[in-house]
Formats: structure tokens, sequence, C-alpha cells
């Protein structure tokens, strides 16, 4: 594995992070496969999406189909048919918004599943185990996501948690290692959002052979302006040489603030999730293809959008086929807002490159405008 960083241009950095399966350019935006599938998006149009890296839920391929079946077709990859980079959660986050139907305590935790009740524990070194027989190439490891609001204590108490579980991470990584994986090391770092808390979960990280590192415990409810204040100090604190990953974080705003503040990685379900509901993004502003004035504008969803829904159909054909509930929806709006998630992103490293990141961000924040929809077309 190797982490470069080829630009920098004030906390924003472009890099390339080199992994099993191939280079990824970053920042990078990682769409979410969280059962080895991108929900409405097959892996030919992940391809053609240019989606070098996505993120899959080890919590959720451990119940179904489990792990067992995923090893005997010679792991994620081949199982799913895809050839670049796939990063693992380790389900902490699924745990802790499991909360009625789970169990902690410091050897790991016993949940229910919620596919059919049964109960089952994971401890940090399983966590290893089912990401190594998974076959991924980005592991994570067992964390306790305190919510939000917490209290100090609550947050200590969760971080304290957290290093010890990362700590006994360790031996099952190296005998992992020791049998011939190759994958790497991304250590879920949390804190809540007291400053001494982060820091002290970042000097715990520095410490460790990890990869790269894991942000947790962010998007649970916050106040956007609390979010990037903590990722900020906590980018600061971290090594400057190894990437860093802010999980469960993706609008186009968010992409623009969080590298802005020092982040290399990210991924979300947010832009699949709202398509499912017939909300479209785009590098301008945000609409819903239910609006009424959707059903007789005859223009794309965005004319300066060069995606393959974009340059074919119209909105008042995708509202249609929105009201008549027709299953090809799904897959157009989603595609549609994950080819601009991409195109963020691009935008992104190609002004680092250039060193006029700040410009840039500024110009997109003020060219935002959530109205626009109602004034083209």
């Amino acid at each position: 594995m190797s982490f470069e960083i080829l630009a920098q241009d004030g906390p924003a950095r472009l890099g390339r992070l080199s992994t099993p399966h191939g280079v990824v350019d970053t920042p990078v935006f990682m769409p979410v496969a969280t059962q080895a599938s991108v929900k409405a998006i097959s892996q030919e149009d992940l391809e053609s999406l240019g989606a070098r890296a996505i993120l899959a839920n080890s919590y959720h391929l451990y119940l179904r189909p489990g792990t067992e079946v995923v090893k005997a077709a010679g792991g994620l990859h081949k199982f799913m048919t895809y050839e670049g980079m796939i990063l693992t959660d380790s389900g902490g986050f699924q745990v802790m918004s499991l909360a009625d139907l789970r169990k902690l305590d410091d050897d790991g935790v016993v949940f229910k599943s919620h596919i059919d009740g049964s109960s089952h524990r994971l401890t940090p070194e399983k966590v290893i185990d089912i990401q190594a027989d998974l076959g991924s190439d980005c592991w994570t490891t067992l964390d306790e996501c305190p919510p939000y609001p917490a209290t100090e204590q609550q947050a200590r108490t969760a971080l304290e948690r957290t290093m010890r579980w990362t700590d006994r991470s360790l031996d099952a990584l190296k005998r992992r290692r020791d049998q011939g994986a190759r994958s790497l090391f991304f250590p879920i770092l949390q804190g809540g959002f007291y400053p001494e808390l982060r820091r002290r979960a970042a000097e715990h990280m520095s410490g460790l052979p990890c990869d790269g590192v894991s942000m947790g415990g962010f998007s649970v409810g916050e106040p956007k302006e609390l979010t990037w204040e903590t990722v900020a100090l906590t980018t600061q604190a971290l090594p400057r040489e190894k990437p860093r990953y802010l999980m469960g974080v993706g609008t186009p705003e968010e992409l623009w603030e969080a590298v802005a503040n020092g982040v290399d990685m990210l991924d979300c379900v947010f832009p699949t999730r709202v398509a499912r509901n017939g909300q479209l993004m785009t590098k301008r502003g945000k609409f819903n293809i239910t609006q009424s004035a959707c059903r007789a504008d005859q223009s794309p969803i965005d004319p300066d959008c060069s995606c393959f829904v974009c340059r074919r159909y119209s909105r008042s054909y995708l509202a249609h086929l929105y009201r008549a509930k027709e299953l090809i929806i799904y897959r157009l709006l989603s595609y549609h807002n994950l080819h601009c998630m991409a195109e963020v992103a691009s935008d992104i490293r190609r002004s680092i490159a250039e060193g006029r990141f700040a410009q840039a961000r500024r110009e997109f924040l003020a060219g935002r405008n959530s109205q626009f929809a109602h004034k083209i077309g």
C-alpha cells in the first residue's frame, strides 16, 4: 500500500491511494454497496461512472448471505464481479442504531439479527476475521459510536472502549496478514464532539500500524457547524502521510467542506437514498421530480450534465415514470445522482491540482440555489 500526496492547497490534498485492487485518486466519494450492491445500480453502471472505490458492510454481509458464501465464491470482488477497491465498514454504526436489539460489554457486542431475530456476538477479533473472509481491500474496526447528544463521560467511555477494541484487533490483523492477506487497515476513530477526546483518539491512532484512519461518529444528528469544527481539529491532529476517511458524509456541499478540512475519502448512502424518493442532485442545487412543474417540462434534469439520463430523458418523462412507480426510475435517478457526486469529486481534484481550491469552493457554494429547477426548462 502507498498513499502519495501529489498536491496540496491549504488543507485540501490531492492524493493517490494504491490498493490490492488498483489505484484510487483522492479526494474520492465512494458509493455505498451495503449488501454487495449499490441500490438500483449495476456493476456495469459503476464501471461507466468510473467508480474505482465502493463501501460494503460486513455486518449486513455476515448476516446475509453469510461470510461462508462470499468466501466460497472467491471473496467479495468475485462474488459481485467488481474489480475496484472495496472498503468494509465494521458495523458499529448499525449496531448503535439497533440499540433495542443489542447489549454492549467490554468484550464486544451481542445483538439480535434484524432479519430473523437470531442472536450473534461480535468481538474485535471476529470483525477482522469476517472482513478477511469477505476479502475486502480496506478493513475497519469494531467501534462504539456514541449518539448525539452525548455527555462528555458517555463519549469518553465509548472512546476508551473503542481504543481497547482497536488494540485487540491487532493480533487478528497480524494473524491474517501472516496468512497472506494484503488488505489495508483503517481503524475507526471516535471521541464525540469533544476536542480533548478527539485529540486523544488521534494520538492513540498515531501509534498504531494503520494504513489510514476512519473518522467515525459524524452525521449522527449534530449541527453542521459542529461537524466541520470537529473534523478540522481531528485532521490537524492526524499524521499527514495517512489518508483520512470521513464516514457517512456525502452531499455535494459536504464534499467541498470535508476536503477543505483535510479529508481524502468519503462515503454516504444519501445520493441513492434520496433518488428513490425522487430528489435529484445537481451542482447548482436540488429539486424533486414530483414537483408539478416537472410534469410538462421537456428539459433534462440538468442541461449541463453529461450523464446518459440527462442526455436522453426529459423531466416530464422521468416524472411520469416516478408517478407510475415504474421500477426503472430508481436506476435512472440513482445513476444521475452518483454521476453528479463523481463530477463534483473530479472538480475538486482538478481545483487542487491547479492551486485554486479555495476560489473554486467559493464559486461552487455561491452558485447553489435549491430553487434553480423552477428557472430553467
